[in-house]
């Protein structure tokens, strides 16, 4: 995997992350967290500045989220059931997101992120759901820059023990995004509920 990341970075650099990034969050099988944090890893050996690869993994997320948000808003539930398969998105995990999506709402744009699957779908759902886009970007745009600053971050201070992550990516990654969307979810509810509850 190191090879192939390699390559494509090599090949085209910048550029290549924020279409890696578009592609994953539009539903290409890319593995968008190994390919952040060896991003961080080529930060760490010199080969690419923090804030450039940084934006350049924003804008390539949030313009995924994007176009799934338009894609939902103007093709709907009949589009997703005919093509999702295509990209892997069964109508098992739709009714999945759905579910987390009709719980959480908007919030879950911000969480979707750290849930295996999830990510593809938050966005079109919220724009089957007619969501504000204000509101969309809110939620989406946040989740993307804690998202790519985290996994960026972690390769980064990593160095070259990144792929001890990518070896617990490999056997754990829906318990390890679980547990980190669960984290989230917990401050979530914490600034939401308990401190509005108290005195």
């Amino acid at each position: 995997m190191e090879h192939q990341l390699s390559e494509w970075l090599g090949h085209f650099g910048y550029l290549g992350i924020f279409l890696a990034l578009v592609g994953g969050i539009v539903g290409l099988p890319i593995p968008d967290e190994l390919l952040m944090t060896f991003v961080g890893y080529t930060i760490a050996t010199g080969r690419m500045e923090y804030m450039p690869a940084l934006l350049c993994a924003l804008f390539g997320s949030i313009s995924g989220m994007t176009v799934n948000y338009v894609l939902g808003r103007k093709l709907g539930l009949p589009f997703l059931l005919k093509f999702g398969p295509k990209f892997g998105i069964r109508r098992k995990k739709i009714r999945y997101t759905q579910r987390l999506f009709y719980k959480f709402g908007a919030f879950l744009l911000f969480i979707g992120y750290f849930i295996p699957g999830a990510r593809h779908l938050t966005p079109y759902l919220a724009g089957m759901a007619r969501l504000p886009f204000r509101r969309f970007a809110l939620y989406a745009y946040s989740g993307g820059l804690f998202w790519v600053f985290t996994f960026i971050t972690l390769g980064w201070k990593l160095g070259k023990k990144w792929t001890v992550f990518e070896y617990y990516m490999g056997h754990y990654k829906p318990y390890l995004l679980l547990l980190g969307s669960l984290l989230i979810l917990l401050v979530f509810v914490y600034f939401k509920f308990l401190r509005r509850a108290s005195p």
